[in-house]
């Protein structure tokens, strides 16, 4: 019995995540650590565009004071990512951390593009032209991210179901009626 007990053990700690090479779906995490890397580099490149914005003056001529909210916000979210993307590359195949550093980028790009058209109405066309280019320079790295992280929820998905059949055969193996005793004696 200790014996079925000690292989199922085996078996589920064989399947639970290592440091393996990884699957043919999932990117090696030396290359999504130069992926990460880049994109806190590029986060800390927006910072000074962003503090060309005059948020202050854009309300004197009428704007909204969720302007310089964004703003604020923006500056604040854009340290947040670099520091975060940068974290990130230490260990690459943390799902919960690749899910919110695509959800602060998310926010991000939805304030920038708010920002940008408060630049071009209410302070220069090459304000917020400058801001969209360099917001778009680090799309390639944003998409690459996004689909990394679809296939670690893929790869981890598939561990969780790995995992799972094999303590289902251990249950089912240590769930089984014992055979009967025998008496040793033969008749």
């Amino acid at each position: 019995m200790r014996l079925i007990v000690y292989l199922c053990a085996a078996a589920a700690y064989a399947q639970a995540p290592s440091s393996k090479p990884p699957t043919a779906g999932l990117e090696p995490t030396w290359n999504m650590a130069v992926v990460l890397q880049e994109i806190g580099a590029h986060a800390g490149r927006l910072l000074p565009v962003l503090d060309r914005l005059d948020a202050p003056a854009w309300v004197a001529k009428g704007a909204s004071e969720t302007y310089a909210q964004q703003l604020e916000s923006s500056k604040q979210q854009t340290h947040a990512l670099a520091d975060e993307a940068i974290a990130m590359a230490r260990n690459p195949e943390k799902l919960s951390g690749a899910l919110q550093l695509f959800f602060r980028m998310e926010a991000l790009e939805n304030m920038l593009n708010s920002l940008q058209e408060g630049a071009r109405k209410y302070q220069a066309p090459q304000v917020a032209q400058a801001l969209a280019a360099l917001f778009g320079e680090g799309g390639v790295n944003r998409e690459h991210l996004r689909g990394y992280i679809v296939n670690l929820a893929a790869e981890r998905e598939h561990q969780f179901e790995v995992m799972d059949r094999e303590a289902q055969g251990c249950r089912a193996t240590l769930m089984a009626p014992a055979p009967p005793k025998t008496s040793g004696r033969k008749k």
